[in-house]
């Protein structure tokens, strides 16, 4: 608990047996976590045999690979069915690290945003921590580009570490963001077009072979889909194009 809410920690998981008990050591460490809920999207390694020997963590299995985003919609909708007040996403690869759980829940719970990321900029920890060259070129040139066109002046809009207030994920409509990892930019893009601030919490980073990313190609789609949800948020919001459906009011 933290100012009597019910923080949940949830973790996307697959293929993360080598790094989750470092992960999971380090959220119990922090004291304020009241659940712990892992998802496995399909892992082929021993992620949820370990995730069901940890003590106080809710495992849930899909039946078959959903994707990032479908993996995340199964983390907030059990978060919010097993009473959470601030939900905190942690991937479960240890890339980036639980010791700032309390500083992401504190502006939440303290009601100055509802929305907070762990941004790897900030700080300039992305280089230092080993984030690939290209990488790191490839987000500063998408987060200008999607500031621009959102009207927005975030740091980055790639960050896997994230924290929800329930009443931002209550009003979120999940179920039309993608199941893919454009889920995340979606679920920005949504936030800000309800009015969402979202602030920013400067977060070191690792990059190790067992920590979980995408290959250039994969990239490539991603950066592509990411400028396509912000361009399709400018010509909705400046030039009065009908929205998305993943942006629609209810």
């Amino acid at each position: 608990m933290y100012r009597n809410q019910r923080i949940a920690v949830v973790m996307p998981a697959y293929n993360a047996e080598l790094t989750l008990r470092a992960t999971y050591d380090e959220v119990r460490d922090q004291g304020i976590v009241d659940d712990i809920i892992l998802v496995d999207d399909g892992s082929k390694d021993g992620t949820v045999a370990l995730a069901r020997s940890l003590p106080g963590v809710t495992v849930h299995v899909h039946d078959h690979n959903l994707g990032y985003g479908g993996n995340q919609k199964t983390c907030y909708r059990l978060a919010l069915a097993r009473g959470a007040d601030i939900v905190v996403m942690v991937h479960p690869d240890y890339q980036y690290t639980p010791k700032l759980i309390p500083a992401l829940v504190s502006l939440i719970a303290n009601d100055l945003h509802q929305f907070v990321i762990g941004s790897r900029i900030l700080g300039g920890f992305a280089l230092q921590g080993g984030m690939p060259w290209w990488k790191y070129v490839a987000n500063r040139f998408l987060t200008v580009a999607q500031n621009m066109l959102m009207g927005a002046k975030l740091s980055e809009y790639h960050t896997g570490y994230r924290a929800y207030s329930r009443r931002l994920l209550e009003q979120m409509r999940l179920d039309q963001l993608s199941n893919d990892f454009i889920f995340d930019n979606q679920f920005i893009a949504q936030a800000l077009w309800r009015g969402c601030m979202i602030g920013e919490v400067s977060c070191p980073t690792k990059y190790f072979a067992e920590a979980s990313s995408i290959n250039f190609k994969r990239s490539v789609i991603y950066g592509l889909g990411c400028l396509r949800v912000a361009l399709r948020y400018f010509l909705s919001s400046k030039l009065g194009l009908p929205a998305p459906h993943y942006l629609a009011a209810d």
